[in-house]
This record gives C-alpha cells, sequence and structure tokens, in this order.
C-alpha cells in the first residue's frame, strides 16, 4: 500500500511539474533568472555584489525539473540530473576553498552544464502544439546560455593559457576577470566587437570565431522553425 501511494505521489508530481513547463512560467523563471544573472549579477560581482548563489540554485530547480519532465531517454534524463547537481556542489566547493584545479572543474562543467540546458530548453521549446509565447522565450534562454558557456570556455583557455587575452584593463581578481569574459563573450555572440577584450591565442580566437558565426546562424535557424511550426498546421487543413 505504501508503494501504492509513494507511486500515486510521484505521478502527481510529474503532472504538476507537466503543466508548469507546459505553459508560459517554466521558461519565464528560466528567462528572468538568465537576465538577472547576466545583466546584474554577473556585471556587478566584481564591486561585491552577491546573490549569484540563489539565482544557480533556481536554474538548478528549474532544469531538473524539466529534465524530468521533457520526453527523453530515461538514462540522459538520470545523467543530466546528477550532471547538474554535482556542477552546484562543485559551484560551491570552488566558491568556499577555491584552488586553481577546483576551478579549472568548475570551469569544464560551466561549460557543459549550459549546454545541457540549453538541450532541454529547446526539447521544452520545440514539443507540441501552437507556437506561443513560451516558445519565443525558449529561444531567447538558448540564445543566452550559450553566450554564458562561450564564457565558461573563454575561461578555460585563459586558465590553461593566461593571457590568451588582453584586456584594457587587466582583471585584478577571478570575478573580475568572468564578468569581463562574460561581457566579452555576448559582444562577440551579438557581433558587436567594442575591441576593450581582444582574444590574443589562436585557440581563443577560434572559439571567438565560432561563436560569432553561432550568434548570427542560430536565431536565423530558430526564426525559420518556429515559422515551420507556426504554418505547419494551416498547411494540413
Amino acid at each position: 500500500m505504501s508503494d501504492t501511494a509513494r507511486q500515486s505521489r510521484t505521478a502527481i508530481l510529474q503532472m504538476h511539474m507537466s503543466e508548469f513547463w507546459s505553459g508560459d512560467l517554466g521558461l519565464t523563471l528560466v528567462s528572468i533568472s538568465l537576465i538577472l544573472l547576466i545583466f546584474i549579477i554577473f556585471p556587478l560581482r566584481q564591486d561585491g555584489l552577491s546573490g549569484r548563489f540563489f539565482f544557480d540554485l533556481v536554474m538548478v530547480t528549474l532544469m531538473v525539473s524539466g529534465a524530468l519532465v521533457v520526453k527523453q531517454n530515461r538514462v540522459v534524463t538520470i545523467l543530466t540530473v546528477v550532471f547538474v547537481i554535482i556542477s552546484a556542489l562543485i559551484l560551491v566547493a570552488s566558491r568556499i576553498h577555491p584552488s586553481p584545479s577546483l576551478r579549472y572543474v568548475n570551469n569544464i562543467f560551466s561549460l557543459i552544464i549550459p549546454l545541457l540546458y540549453v538541450r532541454i530548453v529547446l526539447l521544452v521549446m520545440f514539443r507540441q502544439g501552437n507556437v506561443t509565447w513560451s516558445r519565443i522565450q525558449g529561444g531567447i534562454c538558448a540564445y543566452f546560455l550559450l553566450g554564458v558557456a562561450w564564457a565558461s570556455a573563454y575561461d578555460l583557455v585563459e586558465q590553461g593559457h593566461p593571457g590568451a587575452f588582453h584586456f584594457v584593463t587587466d582583471p585584478i581578481n577571478l570575478d573580475q576577470l568572468h564578468s569581463k569574459l562574460i561581457y566579452f563573450s555576448f559582444a562577440t555572440l551579438t557581433t558587436v566587437g567594442f575591441g576593450d577584450v581582444l582574444p590574443v591565442s589562436p585557440f581563443a580566437r577560434s572559439l571567438a570565431i565560432a561563436e560569432a558565426m553561432v550568434g548570427q546562424l542560430f536565431p536565423a535557424i530558430l526564426i525559420g522553425a518556429l515559422v515551420a511550426m507556426a504554418m505547419q498546421p494551416h498547411s494540413k487543413t
């Protein structure tokens, strides 16, 4: 009887999570969290602004629930959830006991996790149904997550090869470095390129070129896919 009750509670929980992600609320919360992280928390962390831990916790909770809801292989779901939880623990450990090795591992996870998030968001975004504001938010979230992932890749390059990037004003700590690389990543993703942060090493330049190309192609492909989805029901009638 207890097993039956437990299975019933699990089914009810999954139903609520599915309803949460089938509407606009799930991707709206992801969008708000990303906007606050990218435009407020990351840029101002160098000035001592706190709050990243809270929004990271929100993102972990949202993405774990999203991974449990989207239709995918059970093994992939388990691996995604485990990976996200391990990444959160490493992030906390790297903040409490900063060391080069922990920072390196954290950067690797910080590169992979946003890409896993992109996959989850796109699976939610391209589920069956009409094209709604929720799907547009999903595209925006995926675009933001790509910029965050590239910033972590730049951080890995800079850690492995110090001087891979030239800064007009050199960062004085890791928070300032990450803030500048986030700024550079989105300047590159949108192909703005102000020139106050420059990739110097060949690998850093290759990453920058790849990001600039993705920044142009991703929105075009995404818009094309959404237009095709919007027109599909009309073509059947």
